[in-house]
């Protein structure tokens, strides 16, 4: 087991500007703590934890012990002269220049601030030695120093990438962000705020923090603090993210005191802290509130308690460890006590005994966990010592005697250990492997925390998820968000930080010009699409078979319609039709049963008998196009409609062309006679029938009609339909239809002042007019309706035009066979004649 030194440098904050010639390098200006234990190796720390204010320098004494009216964060010479201490025998400021190997570090440990390791590297690593730091990594452009440092703290760019995924996770897209004025903080606002622009999040406000460099400073910083605060209090913003260091949480406790100087109202706000962060404070801000931070979430480097921690903790006071100034320091002010030697600086405070019981003192003071910053050092310690154990095991493996080699001079191996650390693994004494990644960095995760504040000042930050890098993508960020406490002002809700409130499902987002995308108006989906979230970018358009609900957020199934035997419209046409078929059977039978009579002979009863045939099977026709579409109905439906028509017209033409033929026979010398018989009907109806039945067969073979879906005529129905399969056949079939109504409607007006006995033209014309207006009317009725309609119309074309048919033709005939017989006779109708 070895034995290890520790040479620690507590650097102050506070500076000198020296006039020259007052300082040699043999009298440098003193480091304000140095504490030194023995060991078989050294380990050295330079820390810079303490704020000081100085006194006015008279040259009565060594200038570094009465500076003048600074106030110095984290300056750099402090950290150069402390690294040139380590460099020289102990007690004697001589660097470069040792005559043995006694206190030469193994390795230095550096932080919190990412100052501290850069400037610490400008000098170390010239000798190649092992510089670890705890906190921010420093930007280095030098590989070979790099190669000699290591990060005992998790990548940053790992960090910001957890705290990206926690606003996606809690949806806050509108936050303000607060950040140091120094190198970090420049390559923070330059480097990883454009990547959360990209992922959707914006910015309320970007507002730096000074960084002072002497107190001749501080009236400007409280003025740019002033600002800050009006622009941090006064933002809609819930969410506001610290990039800061160790010092900021002292600079953010100021924030809420500024206001109430102000008398402004402070509004809870949700605080995001980085994990270079900790609570620390100036002495002054002992008794301040601190309940601003109640519900604060941060992230952490990742810490367990170590087993003995506690018991050492509670071990340590002024009086068990007299030679150690960092501790007689922190006693004085965390116990607001003084010791005999500095009673005069400190006037009117108790005297400190020494048996101050740490435990007593409130979280807001001192804190007895190990936080991640005491657990990033004691992983430091504990990887230089795995190192040196695997360097002189690996170099000795033969000897059974350490003490043959414990006294080696380490200055020939120093740079050796490198190659050791670097590829360091091991299990702390909590029991978690630690090792470092190819870049030197610490592979480990980050602890999210939930600050409690209680009213006693207390707090305690309790852990509610971890940030795992290693773990799978859907797995890196786990939030237990049931155990969060949320600021008071929130009622223990989650807090919303966005620009404006969420679009509802049924709207979507629209820009707003002139305002970042996180900023939108939202618009309701137009008709026939829907949103089934909050915030979507646009609107969706529901499946063909389905349609969105009255609130336009989710889709409902369409109904199937189609023109049902059961519904009321499909019952009526259905119930017409019967009754129609009915009367053309009585005139039929009433014709069969007179055909001898003078009126049914002298109207050409084969002729006659056909023309009630086809309107019979024009009526029952209807029923092909009521009920589900199938195949089978709909390949027959359109064309059967067309050829039982274009009979029914062809007989009703070769009526009218048969009268007027018989009148011009009767006429002397007329050859028209021949033309006049039996066969006359039939080279009329057969020709254009078998016209009509050509086209419907070309149709049928070329593109027949199909059962369909349409989708898209109604917004909440699927209508089945047949489909025509080729419109432009369709339309010749009706065009055809039509030469023949109109050229039979043209020779029946010709022929209407013919003598009423033998004429039947007079009713011929005025059945073609109704029939020609229903189906010029059909066209435009049909293209104006839509789904099962279309059929109704079509339904109701065929029985009006047939009808007119049935009863322009027939009703005065029935009329005189029923009604008044004595007019049926042979006489008569001669009489009627002459």
């Amino acid at each position: 087991m070895f034995m290890f030194a520790v040479l620690a440098f507590l650097l102050p904050q506070v500076g000198l500007s020296v006039p020259a010639g007052k300082c040699t390098i043999s009298d440098p200006l003193l480091i304000l703590h140095q504490y030194y234990r023995s060991g078989d190796f050294v380990i050295a720390a330079v820390v810079s934890q303490i704020y000081r204010f100085s006194n006015t320098i008279i040259y009565e004494k060594h200038p570094s012990q009465e500076l003048f009216n600074e106030l110095i964060h984290f300056r750099p010479r402090w950290t150069f002269h402390a690294s040139m201490e380590l460099l020289s025998r102990r007690g004697r400021f001589t660097p470069n220049y040792k005559c043995d190997a006694e206190n030469i570090p193994a390795a230095v440990i550096g932080g919190p601030n990412f100052d501290v390791g850069l400037h610490m590297a400008a000098i170390l690593g010239i000798y190649k030695m092992p510089q670890l730091t705890y906190g921010t990594a420093p930007v280095m452009s030098t590989k070979e120093r790099l190669a000699y440092f290591y990060r005992v703290f998790p990548s940053s760019n790992q960090q910001y990438m957890g705290i990206l995924k926690l606003l996606l996770h809690f949806s806050w897209t509108w936050i303000g962000v607060i950040y140091v004025d120094d190198d970090c903080g420049e390559q923070f606002i330059q480097d990883v705020l454009p990547t959360f622009s990209q992922k959707g999040i914006c910015f309320d406000f970007i507002a730096k923090i000074p960084k002072i460099a002497s107190a001749s400073q501080v009236t400007e910083m409280v003025g740019e603090g002033f600002e800050t605060v009006r622009v941090v209090w006064g933002s809609s913003a819930n969410t506001v993210l610290v990039r800061g260091e160790i010092q900021t949480m002292m600079i953010l406790r100021i924030m809420p005191h500024i206001l109430e100087f102000e008398n402004g109202q402070m509004m809870s706000k949700v605080w995001l802290l980085t994990a270079q962060m900790d609570f620390t404070s100036f002495p002054f801000q002992r008794s301040w509130d601190i309940h601003f931070l109640h519900g604060a979430l941060s992230f952490a480097i990742h810490s367990k308690q170590v087993p003995g921690f506690q018991t050492s903790l509670q071990k340590r006071s002024p009086t068990m460890y007299k030679e150690d100034g960092f501790i007689r320091e922190f006693w004085e002010e965390a116990f607001a006590c003084a010791f005999p030697s500095s009673v005069t600086e400190k006037e009117g405070r108790e005297m400190c005994t020494g048996e101050e019981k740490l435990e007593t003192l409130p979280g807001s003071v001192f804190e007895t966990s190990m936080t991640g910053h005491s657990y990033s050092v004691y992983n430091a310690v504990c990887a230089v010592a795995h190192a040196l154990h695997s360097m002189y095991s690996s170099q000795f493996k033969h000897s059974t005697r350490i003490s043959h080699w414990r006294r080696r001079p380490l200055d020939h191996q120093r740079w050796q250990l490198h190659g050791f650390l670097r590829n360091v693994s091991f299990n702390n004494s909590a029991g978690e492997k630690v090792s470092f990644d190819q870049d030197g960095e610490l592979v480990a995760g980050f602890d999210i925390l939930n600050w409690v504040v209680f009213p006693n000042q207390s707090f305690q930050r309790v852990k509610l998820g971890t940030m795992e890098p290693q773990a799978p993508p859907d797995k890196v960020l786990k939030i237990h968000e049931h155990v969060i406490v949320w600021p008071s002002q929130f009622n223990q809700t989650r807090p919303l930080s966005l620009c404006n409130n969420n679009c509802p499902p049924g709207y979507s987002k629209t820009k707003i010009e002139g305002k970042p995308s996180c900023c939108y108006n939202c618009l309701p989906c137009p008709e026939g699409k829907i949103s089934n979230q909050e915030d979507m970018d646009d609107c969706v358009q529901c499946p063909e078979d389905q349609y969105p609900n009255k609130d336009k957020d989710s889709c409902l199934p369409k109904d199937i319609s189609f023109l049902s035997h059961t519904e009321p419209l499909g019952i009526s046409l259905s119930t017409c039709a019967l009754s129609l078929s009915f009367i053309t059977s009585l005139v039929l039978g009433i014709y069969m049963k007179h055909q001898d009579t003078p009126i049914v002979k002298a109207n050409n009863r084969k002729l006659t008998y056909t023309l009630l045939t086809s309107l019979l099977l024009c009526f029952l026709s209807v029923f092909l196009f009521i009920g589900q579409p199938q195949k089978l109905s709909c390949f027959f439906q359109q064309t059967t409609f067309g050829i039982i028509f274009s009979m029914a017209v062809s007989c009703v033409l070769a009526k009218t062309i048969t009268v007027v033929l018989a009148f011009m026979a009767t006429k002397p010398g007329s050859r028209i006679r021949t033309w006049v018989g039996k066969g006359l009907s039939t080279f009329i109806v057969l020709p254009c029938t078998l016209l009509q039945a050509t086209l419907c067969t070309v149709w049928l073979a070329t593109s027949p009609p199909f059962p369909d879906l349409d989708m898209h005529s109604f917004v909440k129905e699927i209508v089945l339909k047949c489909n025509e399969g080729s419109p432009l056949m369709f339309y010749s079939v009706l065009g055809y239809l039509g030469v023949l109504s109109l050229v039979s409607f043209s020779v029946a007006f010709l022929a209407r002042k013919l003598p009423d006995s033998f004429n039947e033209a007079k009713f011929i014309t005025f059945s073609m007019l109704v029939f020609s207006s229903v189906w010029l009317s059909f066209v435009p009725s049909y293209l104006s309706t839509k789904g099962k309609y279309m059929v109704a119309v079509e339904i109701f074309s065929i029985l009006a035009s047939s009808s007119g048919l049935l009863f322009c033709i027939f009703s005065p005939k029935c009329y005189i066979i029923l009604v008044r017989p004595e007019l049926n006779k042979k006489d008569q109708l001669m009489r009627r004649n002459h």
